[in-house]
């Protein structure tokens, strides 16, 4: 799995601190946007996300591009709605002979032949859906034979307050794996150029109690995880 920053609003501290003071003062915009620069924000974004003003986060927006995930997972990726998606088309781009592709750290570990036979049913699944394109049959027919452990890329942008909502969900220990890992990494690089957005985002469990009722994992979340992916 490969993410990567690719960009995002310039000055987001600063930009969240001038949203949140406008609500609150009779200054004009220059007056605010003045004053904001000349003082850290970051006294001001720790209140207003205590307090749950979280409409100044839609201001500013991140955009990541990742690769190598499973379909798997870019479909639950996509199920949050307020952001902006464009995934590698498997209409318009055919899929090749070797293709990457997502085997589960549990079937990996298992000492049988069971990783084999996963490695040989992915691979005459590509076969099959060559000889299908090179027989004439339109790759948007053909993509249905393909596995969701096919590796895709997609591109995906968010403000700041859908990604707080992301994190809650997705960095969850009962989240899944694979969308777990892509959430954390994406968590850590927010925090390397917004520290005082992101600086308590992660799952329900540090800002609450667990949402997950009787399915609680029961474990609290070590806010330094992030920093092992």
């Amino acid at each position: 799995m490969k993410v990567q920053l690719l960009n995002y609003t310039r000055n987001p501290e600063e930009t969240v601190a001038q949203a949140a003071r406008l609500c609150y003062s009779a200054k004009t915009i220059e007056q605010i946007k003045m004053s904001t620069m000349e003082e850290k924000p970051d006294k001001l974004i720790r209140k207003i996300i205590k307090l749950g003003h979280y409409s100044v986060l839609e201001h500013v927006s991140f955009t990541f591009g990742i690769e190598d995930i499973s379909r798997v997972t870019s479909h639950q990726l996509v199920r949050h709605r307020i952001a902006s998606f464009s995934q590698k088309s498997q209409r318009y781009v055919k899929a090749g002979e070797k293709e990457n592709f997502v085997i589960p750290k549990s079937i990996q570990d298992v000492s049988d032949d069971l990783p084999s036979k996963y490695q040989q049913l992915f691979d005459n699944c590509i076969s099959f859906y060559q000889e299908m394109v090179s027989r004439g049959i339109p790759a948007e027919d053909a993509r249905y034979i393909l596995p969701q452990a096919i590796a895709t890329s997609i591109i995906f942008t968010a403000n700041a307050r859908e990604l707080i909502h992301f994190f809650r969900m997705r960095c969850c220990n009962r989240a899944q794996w694979e969308i777990r890992e892509l959430a954390l990494k994406i968590l850590k690089l927010v925090q390397e150029v917004a520290p005082g957005i992101f600086r308590d985002a992660g799952p329900s469990c540090l800002v609450g109690p667990c949402p997950e009722g009787e399915m609680t994992c029961g474990k609290p979340w070590i806010k330094e995880k992030n920093n092992q992916n």
